[in-house]
């Protein structure tokens, strides 16, 4: 069995609190590796090795900082295959959803080659007699982030990525679930050209992120992950002083107009509820219908291609359309809620409880579901769950499906289908949610755009990845400066005024 190790100080480094956690093939349900979990002194030496290395690190200008990260992007696109695989192999999504995953991180990557534009400051030419007034944006020092087990390539990549080309050191304490694409992505770092103890690994558990939140020297915490740890790891990192930000939770609404392109939106659907098993914090979830007649036809749409879904190993190619959960316990969550709903009152049209898949019995899969008449009362429109799992909730009118959205706690992604600009863009500008789909069913800004929701999906007051994430990786030092000539003798002692 293969033992995994953390990476510090440009090594990997065998753990040594004696606590492992198993990494699972979830195709197989077999153990396929351990990974060592950190104790706090782990984490404190990681986090020396940072701060001795990210002061050099911070001295190199923006623009070779960012031929690092060109570098890194080539190295990328040369070991993709490598990537996409090993993702696969831990997590289970299939072989083109890897790809999928670490694309969306090298193109946030891409945008950071642009840190000498995004890094300018400001300046005023005679701000006031014989006086010039100037800003700069300077890294914060040590930085970290928390990373889930869903996108073990992508959500490493926005948090290092923009940290790292402001002159950061970094920090990845990423999911003990699915660790070997992280710890590649950190050799990949230091082969591009970053220095030794730039972007560290170090795996772990709540020891290992307490420890990253209690540091003194840690500077900032990015987290992605559930709402309720999101909370937590938000109270706790700014009770310590601590630049937070934090993703949490979802139920993502896809509203379906009468007028809209029935074939459109249930494939639009299908895609979007199942695709990565439900496993993205983006997947729509819920279905909402406005009127009978248009919830019956989605419905008839619906049933014959959820019925098609070819589940399987990623090992079988391009003819599987998802893979196994991530973890057993996971499937059991799923299947719990979906015997609540059932419990509860929706009708269950396709139910995949009893799925099982020849030769794979011991995996993690999960057959597709799909609800009927689900209630806002009940758990499976209440609770996230992460499975594949689409609930259709009947609306009677436009002002009923969107208070839906509008009211649930939580406001990550949401959509509408419709051929009518004018309720499209009256949905648009009402919805209390930060990111919005027209006819587009998950919503993810492209990288120079940025990424967060609103509500309870979100604690801090900055996204990810775009414009913000440059900020949240630096400060603004605003200089005032007068130089000898013509300054009158004896102090002033007056509030300063630029006249």
């Amino acid at each position: 069995m293969q033992e995994l190790s953390h990476y510090i100080d440009g090594a990997q480094v065998a753990g040594t609190s004696g606590r492992f956690a198993d990494v699972f093939n979830p195709a197989t349900g077999e153990v396929q590796a351990r990974v060592p979990l950190a104790s706090a002194d782990e984490v404190a030496r990681a986090v020396d090795i940072a701060a001795a290395a990210q002061p050099a690190w911070a001295a190199v200008n923006p623009q070779r900082r960012a031929r690092v990260m060109m570098q890194f992007v080539h190295l990328l696109h040369r070991d993709m295959d490598k990537l996409a695989e090993a993702l696969s192999r831990e997590h289970g999504k299939t072989l083109p959803d890897a790809k999928g995953d670490v694309i969306r991180g090298l193109e946030v990557c891409e945008y950071c080659i642009a840190a000498p534009q995004m890094l300018k400051g400001e300046f005023t030419d005679s701000a006031g007699p014989g006086i010039d007034m100037y800003s700069m944006r300077q890294p914060l020092g040590v930085t970290a982030g928390i990373t889930p087990f869903n996108f073990p390539a992508m959500i490493p990549m926005w948090m290092f990525a923009p940290a790292l080309v402001c002159g950061n050191a970094f920090i990845l304490k990423p999911s003990e679930r699915d660790p070997s694409v992280p710890l590649m992505l950190a050799e990949l770092m230091e082969e591009a050209g970053a220095p030794k103890g730039i972007l560290q690994v170090v795996n772990g558990d709540k020891e290992a992120v307490d420890a990253l939140l209690d540091h003194p020297v840690v500077q900032s915490i990015g987290f992605v992950g559930s709402t309720p740890i999101a909370e937590y790891i938000y109270g706790r990192g700014c009770a310590n002083g601590k630049r937070v930000q934090c993703f949490g939770g979802a139920k993502n609404h896809m509203i379906v107009m009468p007028d809209a392109d029935m074939d459109q939106a249930a494939d639009a659907l299908v895609g979007a509820g199942y695709g990565a098993a439900g496993e993205r914090c983006m997947a729509i979830s819920v279905a909402v219908p406005v009127g009978d007649d248009t919830a019956d036809r989605l419905i008839e749409k619906l049933v014959p291609r959820i019925e098609k879904l070819k589940v399987g190993p990623y090992t079988s190619g391009d003819d599987v359309d998802y893979g196994p959960v991530v973890t057993a316990a996971a499937k059991d969550n799923i299947l719990k809620l979906v015997q609540s709903g059932v419990d509860q009152g929706a009708k269950l049209v396709v139910d995949g409880r009893d799925f099982s898949l020849q030769g794979y019995e011991d995996g993690f899969f999960v057959g597709a579901h799909l609800f009927d008449n689900v209630t806002p009362d009940m758990d499976i429109y209440r609770k996230e769950i992460f499975g594949p799992v689409l609930s259709t909730v009947r609306a009677q009118s436009y002002e009923e499906a969107l208070g839906l959205a509008m009211d649930h706690e939580y406001g990550n992604g949401t959509a509408i289908f419709t051929r009518d600009g004018d309720t499209a863009r009256d949905f648009a500008q009402r919805i209390n949610i930060g990111m919005v789909g027209v006819n587009v069913p998950i919503p993810v800004p492209l990288a120079y755009h940025t990424f967060g929701g609103w509500k309870k999906s979100v604690f801090g007051d900055l996204n990810q990845h775009g414009p913000d994430a440059f900020k949240f990786y630096t400060r603004t030092k605003t200089v005032t400066a007068r130089w000898p000539s013509g300054i009158k003798e004896g102090g002033e002692f007056s509030i300063p005024v630029m006249e």
